[in-house]
């Protein structure tokens, strides 16, 4: 059900010493052996908890890499599942900074080569504001990460349950830079007729961000009756399409524009999703400059004019197929933040016939009252 956000899940637990409470397991398919888990960590509350030994962290660190290692070989063999790299993230009420130091020092001759990230989240009970996204330590001695070959993150969040429970779900976000999700095909500006703008469009580089969990996800709606039907075009393939190769493109031809305000909402359907510009760290810095610059420019000329952008969407080639796969479109709309909305919109052939008179001008000054009166209790 939905892409394979966290394919693994291991937890240690660090005290006088480092304790595997568990081991790599797929996240998929094991809710009930994770929630085990988060009891076993909620007897601290009664236990209590010791500082950890100046060495424990970086053992837990090394053993936890040793077993993700053991584990990809044993799944990969004869298997199409590959893992190859993992995150680390350490929760401490230690001070941040010196918990990076001695992991600078204790990993210096570690390789780290299969660690894409290495972060480490000090929790606070002083209110300090949140940030979305993790900020690297900028107190570093000698260069010691520069040895470890992997950049330490450093992020302070407060102990409240928002807090916690914000910076949890941001782990369900694919946040891989190894290639772009979308590309956003526009018709390019030097063309005199509509075929050769389809021959050399403008390309967007994007990345892909979901805005919602489907509530078809949450336990006890396996029976479909909260299931949200995603699109046709099954936005939630994208995350798997990134780690293919580079012909895997999810692609929108924009073919129209439209104004806004005759966008009627009962033609959209599915969840919802985000476009932003790409991080994808395989472009150079220029490219990925002017990208963003003119993704902008778009963001700004679409609020600028009122627009809304009808795109086509063009999903990767699957090889001759008999059978035409059915053609998904999307309207892209702009808002005061960078960023572009993309939802699935139902063409002619899915509509139900619904007539819609236009509303009478003045409703019986008696039914008004009453609804008036209701309304200013909710309000």
């Amino acid at each position: 059900m939905g892409p394979s956000r966290m394919s693994l899940f291991s937890l240690y637990m660090v005290q006088n010493q480092h304790e595997c409470i568990l081991p790599f397991v797929q996240v998929k398919g094991n809710f009930a052996r994770l929630q085990t888990c988060i009891s076993e960590i909620r007897t601290l509350q009664r236990e209590g908890c010791f500082r950890p030994q100046g060495t424990s962290l970086q053992l837990a660190v090394e053993d936890g890499l040793q077993q993700f290692k053991q584990y990809c070989r044993h799944v990969t063999t004869g298997s199409a599942l590959s893992y190859t790299s993992l995150e680390i993230t350490i929760l401490t009420s230690q001070p941040g900074k010196e918990v990076v130091k001695q992991l600078e020092k204790g990993l210096k001759d570690t390789d780290l080569v299969r660690v894409r990230r290495l972060q480490v989240v000090e929790i606070t009970k002083e209110a300090l504001e949140y940030t979305d996204s993790a900020s690297p330590i900028e107190e570093s001695s000698n260069d010691e990460s520069s040895f470890l070959g992997t950049d330490i993150d450093l992020q302070t969040i407060d102990n409240d349950v928002v807090s916690m429970e914000v910076f949890f779900k941001a782990w369900l976000h694919n946040s891989g830079t190894d290639q772009e999700h979308i590309h956003l095909l526009l018709p390019s500006q030097s063309f005199s007729n509509i075929s050769r703008a389809r021959d050399k469009p403008m390309c967007l580089k994007c990345d892909l961000q979901e805005r919602l969990l489907s509530p078809s996800l949450l336990p006890g709606t396996a029976d479909g009756s909260l299931k949200m039907d995603d699109p046709k075009g099954d936005f939630s393939t994208l995350y798997q399409m990134a780690s293919q190769s580079s012909a895997s493109y999810y692609k929108l031809r924009v073919i129209k524009a439209l104004k806004s305000s005759g966008m009627c909402e009962s033609v959209t359907y599915g969840l919802p999703f985000i476009l932003r510009p790409t991080s994808c760290w395989q472009l150079d810095w220029d490219e990925l400059e002017t990208n963003q610059q003119h993704f902008h420019a778009l963001c700004h000329s679409l609020l600028k004019r009122e627009w809304l952008l009808l795109a086509k969407g063009e999903p990767p080639s699957r090889g001759h197929s008999l059978r035409e796969a059915a053609t998904t479109f999307y309207v892209i709309m702009p808002s005061r933040s960078p960023t572009l909305l993309v939802k699935a919109v139902a063409t002619r052939e899915l509509m139900l016939p619904s007539p819609f008179p236009l509303l009478p001008e003045n409703p019986p000054d008696d039914s008004l009252k009453i609804v008036e009166a209701s309304g200013a209790q909710v309000s």
